[in-house]
């Protein structure tokens, strides 16, 4: 039986370090869930990282939309190893224990880069609108500048946003079990440890949560709205499938993101919803990091055009 380390403070004794379950506690599977999310973590740094150096290395790639990516490859990456890792070391140990402060900071992490992903998406659609509805005005309206500021500003409300949602955390009080239902630190089994008045933590884990997830869609699907409108007074059926296969690789991203968080957190965090909650992080925070270089690869004609480069200059240098 696990017990809970704790320290006295006061007349509190506190917990110390929690306990990760994971996804299953039947020992047979630890192996084969190791490789299985070894392989899923391996595809994702290979991916991510050779979507980095192809946009870096060739010149073809350096235009807004690339930028855009080449930051959404650096999120999912970032977003993944925040988590994985942890993951696959409790695979193969008896010690499942994670401190408080560790997990604290992955949870900060995590909110964080989920809701800069929300806007990089969003910075992504909005670039699709301007280069297929404003096509004449693209250059001028998506400077160098003005992608650096698209690209910071996710990143900084993102990571405000992670703080105050963590601070709410860090003032729960954690004195009973230990032991966290999940894979990682996420806050709707931690909002269930606690043993002090978690209604401002819920509350505002809802609203952010609702708000930024709701906010960000609904952005992306006017930018569609105006962008399906451009494309439909299209006369040529070339320029049409040119405009749609540049937006079907950020449809896909989009639909495989959302689809997954709309039912992890706008729900209140009972054990069903928490034991149900641990699959679906596993798409959000695994399988859709891993697609997006795939789907973005697969769908798009300049990265295929600069891995094949890339691949004849290699052969030629050996």
């Amino acid at each position: 039986m696990l017990t809970p380390k704790k320290v006295i403070r006061g007349n509190s004794t506190l917990v110390t370090e929690f306990v990760l379950l994971g996804l299953t506690d039947r020992p047979d599977l630890q192996p084969i869930l190791f490789m299985l999310f070894l392989g899923i973590y391996l595809i994702t740094v290979g991916g991510n990282c050779g979507m980095l150096v192809l946009i870096r290395r060739d010149s073809r790639l350096h235009t807004p939309m690339y930028y855009f990516l080449a930051s959404l490859s650096c999120l999912d990456l970032c977003y993944s190893t925040n988590v994985t890792p942890k993951m696959l070391t409790n695979f193969l140990s008896e010690n499942k224990t994670i401190s408080y402060t560790a997990c604290l900071i992955q949870c900060y992490f995590f909110i964080s880069m989920v809701i800069t992903e929300y806007y990089i998406l969003v910075v992504m659609a909005y670039d699709r609108y301007m280069a297929i509805c404003n096509p004449l005005l693209y250059s001028s309206k998506m400077s160098k500048g003005v992608c650096l500021r698209l690209i910071a500003g996710p990143y900084i409300y993102g990571f405000l946003t992670g703080l105050m949602e963590t601070m709410h955390t860090y003032r729960l009080t954690f004195c009973g079990s230990n032991i966290i239902n999940h894979f990682y630190c996420a806050d709707p089994p931690l909002i269930q440890l606690s043993c002090s008045n978690t209604f401002i933590k819920e509350t505002s884990m809802f609203v952010v949560a609702g708000f930024n997830l709701s906010a960000s869609l609904l952005i992306i699907l006017i930018s569609y709205i105006f962008i399906l409108i451009a494309i439909l007074k299209m006369h040529s059926a070339e320029g049409r499938h040119k405009a749609f296969s540049t937006c079907g690789s950020h449809l896909v991203a989009v639909t495989v993101f959302y689809g997954t968080l709309f039912c992890m957190y706008v729900r209140p965090p009972t054990d069903k919803s928490v034991e149900q909650s641990k699959i679906i992080a596993v798409f959000y925070t695994f399988v859709s990091p891993m697609l997006n270089p795939i789907i973005y690869s697969l769908r798009n004609k300049d990265v295929k055009q600069a891995f094949q480069k890339l691949i004849r200059r290699n052969i030629l240098l050996k």
